[in-house]
């Protein structure tokens, strides 16, 4: 088969990473985090869980505001935003690039959130039933609109081209970066940032997840082993919070600047079950058209996958789909490949968890190292792939696949090639 990259097309290349994470608040905590195995998941500090069920969650040990946004701004602006334009600010620093775009308008932004600032909201929902409508903050609204993150991004590079917010569940990450690509391809752009984030720790989100039976509940005392994706005795998913930033360009765009380059965006692909809102199709038809399409616009059979990076949520429904849909599609491959879940290590962050983990596939490709799925201790039937246990792998990676699928029957998945001239 002939891939598309061989062919007079449009290559993107992702040039810069940025990550704020619950292993910490830098590509290289992070990165160092999910290769040591080490999980950032721990009990809540940002309100009393202690009336839930699930008092667990992935917070961000580290994270100051004031390290990148003046004091005054912080105030007015949601965590996640805040997270948002931190990790963004990361990513075009890592891409070498200049604080001010130098040509705007083919600068473009694509960046997304599950639930964006709705604590902001809710807040001021708050104060006007309790203090009065006089004593409403005038930026409540305006911190919870989904495309703030976009507009903070693209204010603060002078990014004046395509702005796409994107809020597609758990897929929104893996997807930002899919469409960032494609106005790539389009000839639209020559730059774009994209990725994804969500903070949303506060009592009526962990209520909410809990009241749907999708937390864990009795690992509050070890809540480093809560996370376990694919092992029989996980209970559910550990939500979490981040945000991740990748700077895509043209190869051309790239090169003419001499960039380092990380790795190639080869595929892409989205899909939707039509099934349920939160239950996933038991056939695993809808995940498995999106990896199957993200082959295909790859141009690369199934065989020539070295590494998945699962959705792997922990959850005793998402995990058999999901091993379920990579056998239909790689059928043989499937007992070959290598699959890992940084889930385990960091939680669902919802939003950026496909953003995060575009970036393990990017580090993965460039460093030929594949972080494990900690916590495998007890071997489910239904699972019985090779989800790298506990351990990191060195193996060459050519092709990596990410995969992302989310409440309301979203999927995604992004193909990575190590990049060769």
């Amino acid at each position: 088969m002939i891939s598309k990259n061989e062919k007079d097309f449009t290559r993107v290349v992702i040039t810069g990473l940025g990550a704020i994470s619950p292993l910490g608040s830098s590509i290289e905590l992070m990165w160092s985090g999910f290769i040591q195995g080490r999980s950032g998941i721990r009990r809540i500090t940002q309100f009393d869980p202690s009336g839930l069920p699930c008092q667990i969650a992935g917070e961000i040990p580290d994270f100051n505001a004031e390290d990148y946004i003046e004091r005054k701004e912080a105030r007015r602006i949601p965590r996640s935003a805040q997270i948002a334009l931190a990790a963004a600010i990361q990513a075009v620093q890592d891409a070498g690039l200049p604080g001010t775009m130098s040509q705007p308008e083919r600068s473009g932004v694509v960046f997304g959130t599950a639930i964006g600032g709705l604590d902001r909201v809710d807040e001021g929902i708050r104060v006007l039933r309790t203090q009065g409508f006089s004593k409403i903050n005038p930026f409540t609204l305006p911190s919870g609109i989904p495309n703030l993150a976009a507009f903070l991004i693209a204010r603060q590079f002078q990014c004046l081209g395509r702005n796409n917010t994107i809020a597609t569940a758990c897929a929104t990450g893996t997807q930002t970066i899919g469409e960032a690509a494609e106005i790539i391809r389009r000839g639209n752009a020559d730059l774009v940032v994209a990725g994804g984030t969500e903070a949303l720790i506060c009592d009526f989100a962990i209520g909410g997840f809990a009241s749907m039976r999708a937390l864990p509940t009795n690992y509050n005392d070890n809540p480093e082993d809560a996370s376990r994706p694919f092992d029989a005795r996980r209970e559910g998913f550990i939500f979490s919070e981040g945000a991740g930033a990748l700077i895509l360009e043209s190869l051309e765009h790239a090169k003419m600047r001499s960039a380092k380059i990380y790795a190639e965006v080869a595929g892409y692909a989205s899909s939707t079950d039509g099934y349920h809102v939160a239950v996933p199709d038991p056939g695993a038809n809808g995940p498995a058209r999106a990896m199957r399409w993200a082959l295909e616009d790859a141009g690369i059979l199934p065989e020539q996958v070295d590494y998945i990076n699962a959705h792997g949520t922990s959850t005793p429904l998402n995990d058999p789909t999901e091993t379920r849909a990579i056998k239909m599609i790689f059928r043989e491959h499937a007992y070959k490949v290598s699959i890992s879940s940084c889930k385990s290590m960091i939680g669902h962050a919802m939003g950026a968890s496909g953003a995060l983990e575009a970036i393990a596939c990017a580090l993965a490709i460039t460093d030929n190292i594949i972080p494990p799925t900690i916590n495998y201790e007890f071997p489910d039937p239904e699972c019985d792939l090779d989800y790298v246990p506990n351990q990191a792998r060195k193996q060459n990676i050519d092709f990596a696949l990410s995969n992302s699928f989310g409440l309301g029957g979203q999927n995604a998945c992004l193909i990575l090639k190590k990049f060769k001239e």
